[in-house]
This record gives structure tokens, C-alpha cells and sequence, in this order.
């Protein structure tokens, strides 16, 4: 009777150490270790959602932007928000919107605010007509140099202009590594929309 009864025990014991280890397992299998939606207080993420959704609508918003956990980071004040910009349907469209809120959600606008389509008020900006290829031909019909190394191409968010942009550099001479690295050639921003040339620079880093 007496070992019949520590049998039972045994397996019980047994039975839930097995319960414990299949529900430690799973949890990590599901991120540990990696910043979750669980680590930005919800108002936070919610009035950081709201902020970009007044800029882009919520159609848009819902449809092609999402929150970057993993990169959102907490610098004592500031929340560091990052969200992903992508369009499946034109995958050459893929930027990151970066921004600051306070502990209670609010915008600080004395930090950069990059990358969020201002699609409600410019729809046009947001059109991206222009794929790689016909953006690559607008640029050899202007006369953009070849340079010495091939062309850096790419849809960039420019501050200056505050908006998504086909940005092409051509390099004209270069040295050094990362570390010391100098060279010298032009750039060409071109309108994803239409096509237009928007500006041509020449850049140099001495």
C-alpha cells in the first residue's frame, strides 16, 4: 500500500515538473530576450500610432506601416519610436519612421521626425509610379555621370524636401576606408511619382 501510494506521487511530481518545463518552453520559443509590444506602455504606442495616423490616414497606416519593437528604444525621458514603412506591392518602397515621445505619449518635436508619408495632405507624394528601373533611365536621359564605382540607388526619405524620394549617387573619386574615407561626385533626387527631377547636387567628403 505504502509504495502504491509512493508510485502516484512519483508520477504526479513527475507530471508536473514535464507541465512546467512545456510552458517555460513555450513562452521563450515565443521571443524572449527580444523587445515586445508588452515592453512601450500602451498609451504611448497608442498615441504614437494616432501621431502618424493623422499624417497618413488609418487605411494607410493599417495597410503599410508597422511598429519595430525590436529597434524601439527607452532613453530616460524619451521613448525612441521606429515603425517599418513597406509596400508589398512595391517592394522598392521600404523605409523606417523615426520619432521621439515623452512618458505621457507627447511628440518632442527637438528631435528628428523622418520617414512618416504625409499621404492625407499629399496623396501625390505617396504614389511611388517610378519603379528602379525607369528611375535608372530618368537618370542616364539627364546625363547623370557613370562614375568610377556603380550607382548607389535607392528611396530614401529627404529631410529637406520631407518626403520619399528616388535618390542616385554617382561617385567620381574616392579613398580611404570607413574610417578615413574621402570622395567627391553628384547626386540626382527624382520624384517616385512622376518622375520629375526634383534636385541635383554635387557632394564631397574631404
Amino acid at each position: 500500500m505504502k509504495r502504491s501510494k509512493i508510485n502516484i506521487l512519483s508520477i504526479i511530481c513527475i507530471g508536473l515538473l514535464l507541465f512546467s518545463f512545456t510552458i517555460l518552453f513555450y513562452s521563450c520559443s515565443c521571443g524572449c530576450g527580444v523587445n515586445s509590444s508588452s515592453d512601450v506602455p500602451l498609451n504611448i504606442l497608442i498615441k504614437s500610432n494616432d501621431f502618424i495616423i493623422s499624417k497618413t490616414g488609418n487605411i494607410f497606416f493599417e495597410k503599410y506601416i508597422t511598429a519595430e519593437f525590436a529597434q524601439i528604444k527607452y532613453e530616460p525621458p524619451y521613448y525612441k519610436m521606429v515603425y517599418r514603412f513597406f509596400m508589398p506591392e512595391k517592394p522598392f518602397v521600404d523605409g523606417l519612421i523615426k520619432f521621439s515621445v515623452d512618458s505621457l505619449g507627447n511628440v518632442d518635436n527637438s528631435h528628428e521626425i523622418s520617414g512618416i508619408p504625409d499621404f492625407k495632405n499629399n496623396p501625390e507624394s505617396c504614389s511611388f509610379f517610378i519603379d528602379e528601373r525607369n528611375a535608372i533611365r530618368l537618370a542616364k536621359n539627364f546625363g547623370l555621370e557613370k562614375g568610377i564605382i556603380d550607382w548607389k540607388i535607392g528611396i530614401l526619405w529627404d529631410s529637406t524636401l520631407n518626403r520619399y524620394v528616388w535618390h542616385i549617387l554617382s561617385t567620381f573619386s574616392q579613398s580611404g576606408d570607413t574610417s578615413n574615407y574621402k570622395g567627391n561626385g553628384k547626386e540626382l533626387i527624382i520624384d517616385p511619382g512622376n518622375g520629375k527631377i526634383l534636385a541635383v547636387n554635387f557632394w564631397h567628403i574631404p
